[in-house]
């Protein structure tokens, strides 16, 4: 599985890509079969099928009604159920999806979003902050008690998206979303994890050992994964994903407050 994802990513680099190939040589004369059977029983002559005007998506002649399955899908709702329960006055969220993940926040409560690239919006209740995330400078140390980050920091420094180049940019990030959580807040947080490498230009895959070595100074509440498969497993242990080909991580995260200790 890995070699031939790793084959796919080769021609993909290239503009060829044998999935988009092969669904056209499997589907193209079903696509046929229902234009010429659209054409017969089309007989009051309302939107004729013109050639000129074709769209043709040749994949959802075997999809299901929708998708229930995946990073995106699984970590929204994790991450926005906890959120929901919690109940914060503030949120603020650094780089995840506007069109999922904070979607769902803004049914039920105002949401600042930071990130490095422009957001044209007058959506009620989103606030919008351009800015590098790496330091997270405008925030002050043990401010921000409820802090999401999903599918995020594995891009940065990367140049992806246009931020600077900097080898280090996940770590600096991390380091500073630990820093503004305040005492007793929540991290929700998200990246790839498994066998740790550089997929250049389009993220890293961390060990979940690395996650947590990298958030030291806080204290892990709960573990989840999205699986390689697409499927949510919340009875599991960071370290079982140590060794996988490329999965999910859901970490949920707080800070101790120290005045509390014994």
């Amino acid at each position: 599985m890995a070699s031939f994802q790793k084959i796919l990513n080769a021609l993909q680099l290239f503009g060829i890509d044998p999935v988009r190939a092969w669904q056209t040589i499997r589907f193209l004369p079903r696509l046929l079969v229902t234009a010429r059977e659209y054409r017969t029983l089309n007989t009051s002559g309302r939107f004729p099928l013109r050639l000129a005007n074709a769209y043709p998506i040749l994949e959802n002649f075997v999809s299901e009604a929708g998708q229930v399955r995946g990073d995106y899908f699984h970590q929204d709702l994790w991450a926005a159920r906890k959120i929901y329960q919690a109940r914060p006055e503030r949120h603020v969220d650094i780089g995840s999806r506007i069109d999922g993940f904070i979607a769902h926040l803004l049914t039920f409560m105002p949401v600042e979003v930071i990130d490095v690239r422009p957001l044209t919006s007058d959506v009620k209740g989103l606030s919008f902050v351009q800015e590098d995330a790496t330091h997270l400078a405008r925030f002050s140390d043990g401010s921000i008690s409820s802090l999401s980050s999903l599918h995020a920091v594995e891009h940065f420094g990367l140049g992806r998206f246009g931020d600077p180049v900097n080898p280090n940019g996940s770590f600096l990030a991390m380091a500073a979303l630990a820093r503004i959580l305040a005492p007793g807040g929540r991290l929700y947080f998200s990246v790839p994890i498994g066998r740790e490498r550089l997929r250049f230009n389009a993220h890293r895959v961390f060990s979940p050992g690395t996650i947590l070595e990298a958030f030291g100074n806080l204290e892990l509440l709960s573990f989840a994964a999205v699986d390689e498969r697409g499927a949510f497993r919340s009875d599991v242990a960071p370290e079982q994903f140590e060794d996988v080909y490329q999965a999910c991580g859901l970490f949920e995260f707080t800070k101790r407050d120290r005045a509390a200790r014994p």
